[in-house]
């Protein structure tokens, strides 16, 4: 197509389009500014929904945190002192081995050595077997006489073979507690 125009409406026409396409570009420009700026503040809305959100629960397992922390110290104090009962009871029902020991050693008479010391415990009470050396009879005539006499021994029994041999005895005995 051939242009028959002067030249001064050709650049007048060059010029229009040149507006009328800077117009174009522009408006797409703000346009598209527009609906970026959109964009981001639909974004920025939703993330401070969403951290409300997060601030509310937050919140509430707090609360919840702090009723459970106030609650759990009590309960294990009551738990703890539930377990200190039960293991006083414990302890008030044992036998103290170690007063057993020293009360037996008490009623040893001089010249009587133990050679075996057993501690059986049936249906809540004790029960001791001694075995041992005596120099003589009188020796063990007197652990007898010492076991009977102390209070908290029972049953005391030696058997007839003990008293056999006038010197150098090999004896055995059983006692219980009382």
């Amino acid at each position: 197509m051939i242009n028959l125009l002067p030249s001064k409406q050709k650049e007048e026409l060059g010029e229009e389009e040149k507006l009328k396409l800077i117009l174009i570009l522009g408006i797409l420009i703000i346009s598209f500014l527009l609906s970026f700026s959109l964009i981001l503040f639909l974004i920025k809305i939703s993330i401070a929904a969403e951290l409300e959100v997060q601030r509310i629960y937050f919140g509430e397992r707090e609360k919840e945190l702090e009723i459970a922390e106030s609650k759990e110290p009590e309960e294990k104090i009551e738990k703890l002192n539930l377990n200190l009962k039960k293991l006083n009871s414990f302890y008030q029902n044992q036998l103290n081995l170690t007063e057993i020991l020293e009360k037996t050693s008490q009623t040893l008479p001089a010249g009587i050595y133990l050679t075996n010391f057993n501690f059986n415990l049936k249906q809540g009470k004790g029960e001791i077997f001694l075995s041992g050396f005596s120099p003589n009879r009188e020796t063990l005539l007197l652990l007898k006489k010492n076991l009977e006499e102390e209070p908290g021994f029972s049953e005391i029994y030696f058997p007839p073979e003990n008293w056999l041999k006038p010197t150098d005895i090999n004896f055995t005995l059983t006692f219980e507690l009382k």
